[in-house]
This record gives C-alpha cells, structure tokens and sequence, in this order.
C-alpha cells in the first residue's frame, strides 16, 4: 500500500512519536512473526514482536498521549493463515475448531495487556472469544497481575468477510493458505446477523465496538451506535486506502478533499473513534 510499511520496533517508535506529535488519539498495533505454525504462537509469546514493541512505546514518555491498542487474532502467526485452530481433514476439507481457538486468543490478549496494551481488540470472529478473554483477563488480575480486570476489550463486533482486505493479507502474509474465512466472518448481505454479532459481543463484556470494513457497512455502524450506546468506531481497511490511492495516483480525485470526506461520512455515520491509514495525512490537514 502506498506510504504503508512493515515497521521495526525502533522504526515504530519513530512513527509512534510523529502520530503523538500530530495528536492522533492512539494506535493498533499489527504483528508479523520471524516464523508461524499451527497453533500461533508468535501471538501469545511474551517476547512476541507486538509485545516487544509495546513495552518499547511504553517505555518513551513521549508517547504518553497516545492510546496503544493491539489486535488479538491469529491469522497473521498461522502457517494456515485462518484466525483459529485448524481441522484439516484431508486436502480438500477443513474446519476451523472454534472452541479450541478460544484459549490461544485468551492466552494472546493477556500476553499483550501484560506486556503494556491499554485496550486488547479481537478481530478473529470466533464466537465466544470476548468471553474468553474477559474471564482470561480478570483472572490474570489475580495471579500477580495488576491491573489487567481493567483492560478494555475493543472488540471486531461487526467483521465482515469482505473482499476490501485483499492488500493487508498481501502486505502481513496473513491470506488464508486454503479456503476462505467466511465460515466465522459475517455474510455483508445479512444486517440481522450483524446485530446478532454485536449483541452477544456486548453481552459477553465487550467495552468497545468496532465496524470493518467501514465505507461499505455504514448502515451497520449507524444502527450500533443507535443500538448499543457503547463507544464504537469503524475501521476503513486497506482496500478501502488502496482504491483511493489508486485514484489519487491516476489524477481522478483530489486527495486531500477526497480523504477528509471520506472520514467525514464515517463520522457522520456515528463513529466514535476511525482507524484509519490516512491518520497521519488526514491529522496534518486538520
């Protein structure tokens, strides 16, 4: 993606420190292992490289404005490339064991909130997970812990299996290596099912929301926002970036204009809070 890159942890502090100065409200940090296997461990592990890099932004006083979320999911440390425990019965038949994924997701999140991340934000659309990591955290709290009762869960309520994700799979390397994930994301043709999804995410203990993709689903957001009255955001996913920059780079939208109305309409739609990849861009027009 133009102006994306995968980062180092020194580099990330750099650009951690220009998000700071710019008054971005937080970031989300994305992992990506030196090696991946079936059970993911490269998530969980404390000296994972999201961990590393949190303990390294907590550590820059610098950087004490800025909100350090981190996506729990294990898509990116899979051999597999699926958000969970993977069944594969022979070379044309799998299932993904949702149960079995809970406790590495569980184990994921209360590694990252050890390791100094203010809010855990699950986005494997397990069902069952911010349960799971809620009762993870809480007990974390009582084994010498502190703190972790109180960590936030921003949870991917409403994720869709959308075709907008094609570039971030590319760039972390996290493209399911058979099959497709539409077996746990959402169907983006069936609204009823969205508000199923968000309602037993909240039920469950979910803090926060989060819409993705965000341009396409805004009717989605709109009626979390009526429904739920919980701080929720959207995200505008990498396909979402790379169609604009496509744009941009041919001479058909003005970019800046096109950035900021962009945002706006997800604004407008009732976002709290928007990840985004134009933060930076978008933070130095305003």
């Amino acid at each position: 993606m133009p102006g994306v890159f995968n980062l180092s942890v020194d580099e990330a502090l750099k650009d951690a420190a220009e998000a700071a100065k710019l008054g971005l409200g937080g970031l989300l940090l994305f992992g990506l292992p030196a090696e991946k296997d079936e059970q993911a461990s490269g998530a969980w592990h404390a000296d994972g490289i999201v961990q590393q890099g949190l303990r390294a932004m907590k550590a820059d006083r610098a950087l004490d404005s800025l909100v350090l979320i981190a996506d729990v999911c294990l898509c990116e440390y899979t051999s597999h490339g699926h958000c969970g425990v993977v069944n594969k019965k022979d070379n044309s038949s799998y299932e993904i064991e949702n149960d079995a994924s809970l406790p590495l997701l569980a184990r994921t999140a209360v590694s990252l909130a050890q390791a100094g991340a203010d809010v855990v934000a699950p986005s494997d659309m397990m069902d069952g997970r911010v349960a799971a990591i809620r009762a993870a955290l809480d007990d974390g709290d009582c084994a010498n812990t502190p703190g972790l009762a109180h960590i936030p869960i921003l949870s991917y309520a409403a994720k869709v299996a959308s075709a907008f994700y094609g570039p971030f799979r590319e760039a972390a390397n996290s493209a399911p290596q058979f099959g497709d994930r539409r077996s746990y994301q959402m169907d983006g043709g069936n609204f009823r099912e969205a508000m199923r999804e968000i309602d037993e995410d909240v039920a469950e203990g979910a803090d926060m929301l989060l819409i993705k993709p965000a341009l396409p689903y805004l009717d989605v957001l709109r009626a979390a926002v009526d429904t739920f009255g919980l701080p929720t955001g959207a995200y505008q996913v990498s396909g979402e970036y790379s169609m604009l920059q496509a744009a941009f780079e041919k001479g058909w939208l003005e970019r800046d204009r096109a950035i900021l109305e962009s945002l706006t309409s997800i604004r407008r739609a009732g976002a709290d809070f928007i990840v985004t990849y134009f933060a930076q861009h978008a933070a130095r027009l305003l």
